[in-house]
């Protein structure tokens, strides 16, 4: 069966060397006469791979050696909890910026154990924008400022970081990693969850400037304390070995793709052939606010339900899946992570004049 141009949100596409490269090494890794899917993650071999996998990170992103690079699980919803627990014990407050659900969900994690404000939202809009921010709304001595970078349900991401001086910046970059360069000396804290850009499901990366650890409630659970994560090299219980491994495949394709900066032309390149298409269409629109458009997750409607589905349906049958919307927003939803090729994005443009001119 010939592969389709899969468009989902997450778990999402991987490039097809990497899950070729997987699969050689399937039954025999690097000689070892085992899986990385069977082998110990105490025994040589695979510290290898880990230690690989978190230089890989340093290398492609940029990272100081003064942030530690944690892998942990329970995606990127763990740290909605985490980050509190980890940095809510200073003063005990905090900012959140509403941009969508995950923030939302977020900033209601937040509120069992401290003081949290609202600092902007953009709810009332529907979430199809980002919000503005207004300094005086902020709370001076907070002990964080929290954003989610890019939001995969609406479309939407932040055009810029927001200037919260002295107090650390805390972001959610799920849908966003590795699609494009990032300042990190800009944030304390960077997380996500791996299964858009970079690996499979089940494994969440922490970037964590080395400051802000040894600073968790005494009632943190273990698993979720940054600093006992750090000193341990990220195993003080099974890592997810196989999300690992592949993440540090991804990062080696990312290095010869030409790095970030190369990475973020080619998704930029693909973003632009959709909504130049969008923004001609007489059938289709997009709702977002035009200088908050997100790079990976293209959202786009028709005038009705049954338009929608009907183009959800006809296009799964051409082999482009995965392109109904979250259930809370309807529409349509196209993700282009770093794997969807141009060519792929080419064709589903073209899918959509045909679908428009026949409607």
């Amino acid at each position: 069966m010939a592969r389709v141009y899969n468009f989902s949100p997450g778990p999402s596409m991987l490039p097809e060397s990497v899950l070729n490269r997987a699969a050689e090494e399937m039954l025999d890794y690097n000689g070892s006469g085992q899986s990385v899917m069977e082998m110990s993650h105490r025994s040589r071999v695979y510290e290898e791979i880990l230690f690989a996998a978190r230089q890989g990170f340093r290398d492609v992103m940029g990272i100081p050696d003064r942030y530690k690079v944690l892998f942990m699980q329970g995606g990127a919803s763990l740290q909605f909890a985490a980050v509190p627990l980890n940095l809510l014990t200073g003063s005990r407050k905090a900012d959140y910026a509403i941009t969508g659900r995950f923030a939302e969900k977020a900033y209601q994690e937040a509120l069992k154990y401290g003081r949290v404000n609202m600092a902007a939202s953009s709810k009332a809009q529907s979430f199809t924008e980002i919000p503005a921010l207004d300094p005086r709304k902020f709370t001076k001595d907070a002990d964080y400022f929290y954003i989610c970078h890019n939001n995969t349900i609406y479309g939407t991401r932040w055009p810029a970081l927001p200037e919260t001086g002295g107090v650390p910046l805390v972001a959610d970059i799920s849908s966003s990693f590795l699609s494009e360069p990032m300042d990190v000396p800009r944030f304390g804290v960077m997380f996500g969850g791996v299964q858009k850009n970079v690996a499979p499901a089940g494994l969440t990366v922490v970037i964590v400037r080395e400051d802000l650890l040894g600073r968790a409630r005494f009632d943190t659970p273990t698993v979720m304390d940054w600093n006992v994560m750090a000193e341990n090299d990220s195993m003080y219980n099974t890592p997810p070995c196989w999300s690992i491994y592949i993440s540090k495949l991804i990062l080696d394709w990312i290095k010869l793709f030409g790095g970030l900066d190369a990475m973020k032309l080619h998704n930029e390149h693909k973003a632009k052939l959709l909504y130049d298409f969008i923004d001609s269409s007489a059938l289709f629109s997009n709702p977002v606010r035009p200088d908050c458009r997100s790079m990976m997750n293209v959202t786009f409607v028709t005038p009705s339900e049954e338009t929608n589905s009907a183009f959800v349906k006809q296009a799964a049958a051409a082999g482009f899946v995965n392109l109904k919307g979250h259930r809370s927003v309807g529409g349509m939803r196209a993700s282009i992570y770093n794997a969807m090729p141009i060519e792929g994005v080419e064709a589903l443009v073209e899918f959509m004049r045909e679908f428009e001119r026949k409607s």
